[in-house]
This record gives C-alpha cells, structure tokens and sequence, in this order.
C-alpha cells in the first residue's frame, strides 16, 4: 500500500497516522464480521456459511470499480498499478497448500491475526504454524527454487488474457459475483447449521 496521499500534502508521518487508525478500522471490521471465527470461516467450505465470500468479492469489486473509475477520470494511469508476476506451479501448489491449511485451521493468514488480538488460541497456533512455514520456505529455498520460478508467465492482466477491455471485464466478474451470491444464498438454506 502507498501512502494515501503525497508527501507534497500531508507528511509521511501523516501517511503512517492515517494508515494505522485504518489499520485499526479494518479489524474492528474483520472482528465484527465474525471473521475471528474459525467456524465463520470454514463455513465457506462446508456450505453453511457464506459470508466471508460475499465480504471478500463486494471489497474485490469495489476495489476494481474505484480503480477503473479513478483511470476513467484520469486520477490514476493504470499502467503504473503493480501487476505481481505469474508463476503458474508455484501459484497452484501455494494455492492447495493454503487452502488446505485454511480447511484444517479455520483461517487465513490475515484473518489468524484478527482471531489471536482477541485471544483466541487456535489462532495464535496457527500464526506459530505460519512463521514455521514462512521460515522453513525460507531455509530451504534452493530445494524449491526449480519448482518456485516454473511456468513464469509474465504479470498478465486476466482482461488481457481474454481480450477484453477492462470495462467489459468488470461487468462479467460483477455478473459472476450475482451468481455466486446467488448460489450462496441457495447454499445456506441447503446446508443450515445451528448457530454457533
């Protein structure tokens, strides 16, 4: 994240100021979701809660919309947004390795902080699980590099991948989010549980 506003307007210091009472604003938001709740969260695998879903999609969308707005008013060159770069084996293998973690654990790696600054030991368990990973990555990166740096694809937009401009490519993923809120909804009727 950059600072929310040059230092030609308001300092660095400023900046930090800012970005820390946002910081704060973002876990009060996570804590009051429930996204503290391994059960919350693993609900999305299981059908019976779709919440988290229905959150990451709308902030991924309207994350999407400000920007392609911002490009349209000419506050923001599109072309200077970061792209990471792709390496599809490592991208798939991280993907199953994390989601597999996130089945078993109940969290993610945000969504672990969130749980353990209310004390939640499963959470501060899970962060030692994730530290011991990171550094265990990091030790033993010569046996992974092969596989790590595999498949590089350069930093492709999904829009340009499909020939679309990114207008149009806005409209379907806010269709596909429709649908899958749809589906959601459909999920959790089908799949109730108790409140917990």
């Amino acid at each position: 994240m950059g600072p929310l506003a040059p230092n030609e307007i308001i300092s660095e210091d400023t900046n930090f100021l800012l970005a820390f009472f946002i910081g704060i604003a973002f876990g009060w938001v996570l804590e009051s979701s429930g996204f503290s709740s391994s059960r919350k969260l693993a609900g999305v695998f299981y059908g019976y809660d779709a919440v988290v879903l229905k959150v990451f999609f709308t902030a991924a969308i309207t994350a999407m919309l400000g920007l392609l707005f911002m490009s349209l008013f000419g506050w923001i060159d599109l072309n200077l947004v970061y792209i990471n770069p792709t390496y599809l084996t490592s991208a798939i293998v991280g993907g199953v390795v994390m989601g597999a973690g996130f089945i078993m654990g109940g969290f993610c790696p945000g969504t672990s902080f969130c749980g353990a600054a209310i004390g939640k030991i499963d959470a501060m368990v899970f962060i030692g699980g994730l530290f011991i990973g990171i550094y265990g990555f990091a030790f033993t990166y010569g046996w992974w590099e092969k596989l790590y740096l595999a498949k590089y694809l350069g930093e492709p937009k999904v829009s340009e991948v499909l020939g679309l401009s990114d207008g149009v490519f806005g409209l379907l993923l806010i269709l596909v989010a429709l649908a899958m809120f749809a589906v959601a909804e459909w999920a959790e009727k089908k799949f109730p549980r108790e409140a917990y």
